[in-house]
């Protein structure tokens, strides 16, 4: 069974920067899609940034965030610089089995983690 755990959210200031991190057992980061969503509070889950076959963006954090991975230590991690109290959620990593063409929605996601917090305050 893939599992999926996510670290390095926290409480940050305005203009701060975090990176949190997924870990996966197995290979489950190495081979299909695997994405960032976050949801905050009263909102729905939505897409923040994905690779697939290539590497995808929200408007809204593109510039700000940075997607990457290391398939050698099966990790996957989400570099935020800049980050603002609207970037305040729960954010949620999420790997798919193969490579997906359409990246922005949950569904496309077989596997994800618990959620970690992301407070964006001062």
């Amino acid at each position: 069974q893939v599992q999926l755990v996510e670290s390095g959210g926290g409480l940050v200031q305005p203009g701060g920067s975090l990176r949190l991190s997924c870990a996966a057992s197995g290979r489950a980061l190495s081979i299909g899609a695997v994405g960032w969503f976050r949801q905050a509070p009263g909102k729905e889950r939505e897409f923040v940034a994905a690779i697939s076959y290539s590497t995808f963006y929200a408007d809204s954090v593109k510039g700000q965030f940075t997607i990457s991975r290391d398939k050698a230590k099966n990790t996957m991690y989400l570099q935020m610089n800049n980050l603002k109290p609207q970037d305040t959620a729960v954010y949620y990593c999420a790997a798919a089995s193969s490579i997906r063409i359409y990246v922005y929605a949950a569904a496309a996601y077989d596997h994800w983690g618990q959620g970690t917090q992301v407070t964006v305050s001062s």
